[in-house]
């Protein structure tokens, strides 16, 4: 065999082990009756907090627990205990991707990752405003130009 064959194959099988320890590595989210579905099983659960039901947080008694019922994209919802201080921006988060194990009939979450509002939802509502408004005076101001 030729010394550019071996390279070669040598660098198909580094390809092949990189491509395998990425697929590893990726994630899905699931919702929450999958998550009842695989009991004791890690996964990534995409969801927002129901505001509708009462959340437990108490900094001063035990600022290291927190419990609410969280909400997917279907509608199905479950209790979330995490054991950790709730993340600042808890509130205003609009999705929660919450990373843990369902057991015993509620999710019992490892970390929670909030997503919050995105930051360009008020220059799109500004940038909507501005082009109404020249909209508007352009037709006034080409009667003005003849």
């Amino acid at each position: 065999m030729k010394r550019i064959h071996i390279i070669l194959l040598v660098f198909i099988a580094g390809a092949i082990a990189v491509l395998i320890s990425f697929l590893q590595t990726t994630t899905t989210y699931d919702t929450v009756q999958t998550a009842m579905d695989k009991p004791g099983k890690f996964v990534h659960l995409m969801a927002r907090w129901d505001k509708s039901q009462p959340m437990e947080y108490d900094a001063l008694k035990d600022p290291n627990y927190l419990s609410f019922t969280a909400i997917d994209t279907l509608g199905k919802s479950v209790k979330v205990v995490y054991h950790s201080p709730k993340p600042e921006n808890f509130e205003l988060s609009e999705r929660l991707v919450l990373k843990g194990k369902y057991n015993d009939g509620y999710f019992d979450c490892k970390s929670i990752q909030t997503k919050c509002p995105s930051k360009y939802k008020d220059d799109m509502k500004a940038a909507e405003k501005n082009v109404q408004a020249t909209t508007l005076a352009e037709p006034a101001n080409a009667d003005n130009n003849k």
